[in-house]
């Protein structure tokens, strides 16, 4: 893979690969997904256990500034947004009815639903894009060299790699 400069939300240049440890490039569907947010938050618990595995976080939104800022105030890891999926298409990223029609996308909504968040319901934004709204997530491996060890394009909005599938793909293989 070629080295991409990123910018993030926090205006930082980062590059990919790092020069020194993998980078899971984790594609979200947009900041207020609630699928993409239950999973964020064990990221989040377990972001310690991330950095010591030698893996540097690195998410994607399809979001502007405003909405990440609506739903994720203080996230550990760098985040870039990509409202307009430019980075999507680069990494072949797609959107589809499929990503939200899945029966098990419509089990795992239930319990995030029938909660209630002070950022409101994790629906998206009114004139949000619906390329955003009907995406699939994706999830990267890469090496400091750039290899893609691993990746894993999403079947519906609910299908991301859990922190155990992460390190346990980012362990050396004999």
């Amino acid at each position: 893979m070629e080295k991409l400069t990123l910018t993030t939300a926090g205006l930082r240049e980062i590059e990919i690969p790092d020069a020194t440890r993998q980078t899971h490039l984790q594609f979200l569907r947009f900041a207020g997904c609630p699928f993409c947010n239950i999973r964020l938050h064990a990221y989040e618990r377990r972001a310690g256990e991330i950095v010591r595995a030698g893996i540097r976080e690195v998410l994607v939104f399809r979001s502007t500034t405003e909405q990440l800022q609506r739903h994720h105030n203080d996230i550990p890891f760098d985040a870039v947004l990509d409202p307009e999926g430019k980075l999507y298409r680069q990494f072949g990223v797609e959107s589809g009815l499929r990503s939200v029609l899945n029966p098990r996308v419509l089990m795992s909504a239930l319990p995030y639903l029938a909660m209630k968040f002070p950022t409101g319901p994790g629906l998206p934004p009114a004139g949000a894009r619906h390329d955003g709204v009907l995406g699939f997530p994706a999830d990267f491996l890469i090496d400091p060299g750039g290899e893609i060890i691993a990746c894993r394009y999403g079947q519906h909005a609910d299908d991301h790699w859990s922190v155990d599938e992460l390190l346990t793909l980012s362990r050396p293989h004999p």
